[in-house]
């Protein structure tokens, strides 16, 4: 049966995908966005035109902060939606360093915000996103989410981690279904330009340096964008139940938590040598010692929703670097 899904982050990269997923299949989109100008307006004004494309009249757009309590109670006064998908937040780690309060006003009072939003509202579930950032400076690999995350290396990491202590609270006091995804590393088409595959990209055409950190020595769970997607749409159609046994990442009330990467730890220099095959051009290193808050090494377990979800990642970089690389070179008209 159809459902209306609220969509926090909807201009965004996983939050437009998601989207783009839920119409494919006949859902409606109340999707929710600030269009901040922490990157491009014009890239997050290009996905909402192709998910008004797509979506039509199955599609509603809200610019709103959800931060704002009083201005996102207004924006969804008499707006009907069965589940959430809240994707919207501040992002990136190193950002983090330089404007701490960001992501304090974003990833924590927006994330209260949205809670009280689903327990007001009843909501069926909600998904929320967190990040692989919360491991830290986890030495055991791959990280499992029966690990402790109690050593976060950026403030970005901080709140994520905060972000599912308080959806605890709420899925116990309230008994509010809740799943938190600690995504790792996606990227793909319409992707973000503040990550690294972008950042290649755009430097080896322009024929500028690309900065290498730790010197190279950087291993990364690359996880595409559809196998993303179809992580997420999975989770949203499978609440947590509410029988007091123990969840993934060990929660007795309904509230799951799950590691969504491709269960494959890549070294950067293979990425960056697809990016180069794809590009047809050699890039021009600029190697770097490791950024404060970044991590050498991120590497995913996903035996949890594999065995709750059936979710199998089916994309390796070798596939999803050159379609990423097409897809830049059609988006820039190269």
């Amino acid at each position: 049966m159809a459902q209306t899904i609220l969509v926090t982050g909807v201009a965004g990269f996983i939050g437009s995908s998601v989207s783009r997923r839920l119409f494919e299949r006949g859902d409606k989109v109340v999707g929710i966005d600030s269009l901040n100008d922490y990157y491009s307006v014009q890239l997050k004004r290009d996905r909402l035109a192709e998910l008004e494309r797509l979506g039509g009249a199955d599609f509603t757009f809200i610019q709103v902060d959800f931060s704002d309590h009083a201005a996102l109670e207004a924006a969804l006064a008499g707006v009907k939606f069965d589940r959430i998908v809240h994707l919207g937040a501040q992002a990136g780690v190193r950002y983090s360093i330089d404007n701490p309060r960001a992501y304090v006003q974003a990833n924590l009072v927006g994330h209260l915000n949205m809670l009280e939003i689903a327990r007001h509202r009843g909501t069926a579930h909600m998904v929320y996103a967190s990040s692989s950032s919360v491991y830290g400076g986890n030495k055991q690999m791959p990280f499992s989410v029966d690990d402790r995350v109690d050593h976060p290396l950026s403030l970005y990491a901080a709140t994520k981690k905060a972000d599912e202590l308080m959806s605890e609270t709420y899925a116990h006091l309230y008994r509010l279904p809740l799943t938190g995804l600690r995504f790792f590393t996606v990227y793909g088409p319409w992707g973000r330009p503040d990550m690294a595959m972008w950042l290649f990209t755009k430097a080896i055409f322009a024929g500028t340096p690309i900065k290498v950190f730790n010197n190279g020595n950087m291993q990364r769970d690359f996880t595409y964008i559809d196998d993303i997607v179809t992580g997420v749409v999975a989770c949203l159609d499978n609440a947590p139940t509410d029988n007091n046994a123990a969840k993934a990442g060990g929660s007795v009330s309904p509230h799951a938590v799950y590691n969504i990467g491709n269960h494959r730890s890549e070294e950067l220099g293979h990425m960056i040598q697809l990016i180069e095959q794809a590009c047809g051009r050699e890039a021009i290193k600029q190697y770097e010692p490791l950024q404060d808050g970044d991590v050498p090494a991120t590497y995913a377990d996903i035996a949890a929703i594999q065995n709750d979800l059936g979710f199998e990642p089916k994309t390796t970089i070798d596939i999803g670097v050159p379609r990423f690389v097409d897809w830049y070179r059609a988006y820039h008209k190269i």
